[in-house]
């Protein structure tokens, strides 16, 4: 399977440009508007109704996916907060193993696709670093930085908080405050909109790790301008490991945590990884509480 698909590329590069120039709350507005979705004007001035941009070929990845059962809650972490980048390549200059992430979203309740939900991915980079939070990031999360100190003000420590696994209520990720951003940089954070398939997809890279926590992505679903949804991605050990004894992830040496031993770590957030071309192809299903009655 290719993952570049150049062609729809090409005819959706106009719309690209429009959406991305979009923030992320006037994108929620448009996808809950009455409508369905709504033509809104973007920085620039131009008028685009916000569309799906996900490749055709996806929807065969859920096949068989069956399950309904709410997706499990965890915290947001200390370093989310609205990166106003509608995109779906969201690696910029960062250099690793190259990941497409396609993610389904449907209803918990009644199992169907969730259109025109706004999907929004973060994570760090290979050495552990999150963009907006570099200075702070450089300790990690629920663990001491490199050479002694104390983690970053915020980190998870301990036991996760009451957004932790265990399917509770959609809108989970309420413990913690979004992260006012000390520096510039955007990378490796973006949010895209649901196909009539339910369907999202993201081009980055493999996560590295940081102390405190096992190699994951963070995730969180917004319909009808409300978070319902967040929750966290994991990948198998073994691929962890292979993909670490690569550059630029072997330069970061020293790995504290693993699956078996991360305080939210749950084997319904693994996705399913094929190999593709150079990289990998990661697939899973989100189940929201989309009108948030904790069913």
């Amino acid at each position: 399977m290719g993952h570049d698909h150049e062609g729809q590329r090409v005819s959706r590069r106009r719309l690209f440009a429009g959406i991305s120039s979009l923030g992320l709350g006037s994108l929620l507005a448009a996808c809950s508007s009455a409508e369905g979705t709504a033509t809104v004007t973007t920085s620039t001035g131009a008028s685009v109704t916000p569309a799906a941009t996900t490749a055709a070929d996806l929807t065969s990845l859920f096949d068989g996916a069956g399950t309904c059962k709410l997706t499990s809650t965890t915290t947001q972490g200390p370093y989310y907060f609205d990166a106003d980048k509608i995109r779906s390549d969201i690696r910029e200059d960062k250099q690793g193993v190259r990941l497409r992430v396609a993610i389904k979203v449907q209803d918990s309740e009644t199992c169907k696709p969730l259109g025109n939900a706004v999907v929004e991915i973060w994570h760090c980079d290979a050495a552990g670093l999150y963009s907006g939070a570099e200075a702070a990031s450089t300790g990690g999360g629920g663990g001491n930085p490199p050479g002694g100190g104390n983690p970053p003000s915020g980190a998870p420590t301990g036991a996760p908080p009451s957004g932790g696994p265990g399917g509770g209520p959609g809108n989970g990720g309420g413990d913690m405050a979004d992260l006012t951003p000390t520096d510039d940089k955007r990378y490796l954070r973006g949010a895209q909109v649901t196909n009539g398939d339910g369907i999202v997809e993201f081009t980055t890279i493999w996560p590295g790790w940081y102390r405190g926590r096992t190699i994951h992505i963070h995730a969180m679903v917004h319909f009808g301008n409300q978070r319902v949804l967040t929750t966290q991605l994991m990948f198998d050990e073994k691929l962890n490991s292979a993909v670490m004894a690569k550059s630029p992830y072997s330069e970061h040496a020293g790995r504290d945590t693993f699956n078996d031993n991360d305080n939210i770590y749950d084997d319904s957030m693994l996705m399913k990884i094929t190999q593709e071309d150079d990289g990998y192809l990661g697939a899973i299903v989100f189940s929201a509480d989309s009108d948030e009655d904790g069913a």
